[in-house]
């Protein structure tokens, strides 16, 4: 089995069967490219190898509960994100995202208590829970699970502009769900979409 006769259906089935050929290809084929998207979350090249490293060692050690018919693509690109966000919280006080906002408080309204967070981010979290069922599996993907506009077109089997229909869609209804405080809390948390 070389690269040419690769595919993502074969490379998965070899490596839930332990395939070590098949994992040293995996390697090869995506560690690099990993270790780019990994280092442009961290901005850092000694973090985002830890992070890519963890992810591909765990994949190994778990390769008997994957799902045969998954994007092993996806699921690199998404297992890279996930354990973005665990490092960044085990080393650091407060994550980047955490900062963002944080930071940005002062100058939409006086900082909120604790408690006062934590309701926003409630009333944030059901109101996305309320969006139309394609834009909030598209919202989440992007969002929470970090998936680049492409990845989510691959992923869901349909354009990159519907995608972007979809995410647009979601924080209109958004915006015009939340009031102002709480729609402010949300841009600070998760940006805006390109086309708003």
């Amino acid at each position: 089995m070389g690269k040419k006769d690769l595919n993502n259906d074969t490379l998965v089935e070899r490596l839930i069967k332990g395939d070590a050929f098949a994992y040293s290809l995996l390697v090869d084929i995506y560690y690099d490219k990993l270790c780019h998207y990994a280092s442009n979350l961290a901005r850092d090249n000694f973090s985002s190898e830890d992070i890519v490293q963890n992810v591909i060692i765990r994949l190994w050690q778990r390769r008997h509960m994957l799902d045969p018919h998954i994007s092993i693509k996806n699921y690199l690109y998404k297992s890279v994100y996930n354990e973005f966000v665990d490092y960044y919280r085990k080393h650091t006080a407060v994550t980047a995202l955490e900062k963002k906002y944080i930071e940005g408080l002062d100058t939409v309204y006086e900082a909120p208590e604790k408690n006062d967070t934590q309701h926003l981010k409630t009333i944030i979290e059901r109101e996305i829970e309320n969006l139309p069922r394609k834009c909030k599996e598209t919202f989440l993907l992007s969002k929470r699970d970090g998936l680049t506009y492409n990845e989510i077109a691959e992923y869901q089997n349909i354009s990159v502009n519907t995608v972007e229909n979809h995410m647009v869609k979601a924080f209109a209804i958004l915006r015009d769900q939340l009031k102002d405080k709480v729609r402010n809390f949300l841009f600070l948390m998760f940006g805006r979409p390109r086309n708003i």
